[in-house]
């Protein structure tokens, strides 16, 4: 495999802007661990090898266990995350599946987060999610080599 282009390198502006996005998203009161989580969730469902390793690898070093990590695929299934994080994946999934549902983010998924979060986080929630897929896009089209990250 190898990569097809260096996005940083061709457009610094823009890679400066997403890492802006970053740095709100550091600041904002959204939970480290639940960010890391719906990063690896929406990573995972757009088949971006390059941000499911990246990611694992960030939640590992802040804390996160392997037991979480694995099951993050299936997390409906287990009994390792909290309800406001269930409710965080279970926006991150349909955020990043939109034309699953036809009209959007359905009600119930975001009255359940919005049980969970105040306003401010649920915009940080919508900002996580807005920027993760968009480094997915980013990573998936230009073939980022899975690990590169860590040289």
């Amino acid at each position: 495999m190898q990569q097809r282009i260096d996005v940083a390198a061709h457009a610094p502006e823009a890679y400066r802007a997403m890492l802006g996005l970053e740095k709100f998203m550091a600041g904002s009161s959204l939970p480290k661990s639940t960010y890391e989580l719906v990063k690896v969730r929406a990573s995972q469902i757009n088949g971006c090898a390059y941000c499911v390793d990246m990611h694992c690898h960030d939640a590992k070093a802040a804390g996160e266990t392997d037991e979480r990590l694995y099951a993050v695929a299936v997390w409906r299934e287990t009994p390792f995350f909290t309800p406001a994080e269930r409710a965080a994946l279970a926006f991150a999934e349909a955020a990043t599946r939109l034309p699953d549902h036809g009209h959007g983010v359905p009600d119930e998924v975001w009255a359940e987060a919005a049980e969970h979060y105040d306003e401010p986080t649920l915009a940080a929630l919508i900002v996580a999610v807005a920027t993760i897929n968009a480094w997915n896009r980013i990573a998936v089209s230009s073939r980022a080599i899975p690990g590169s990250h860590r040289k």
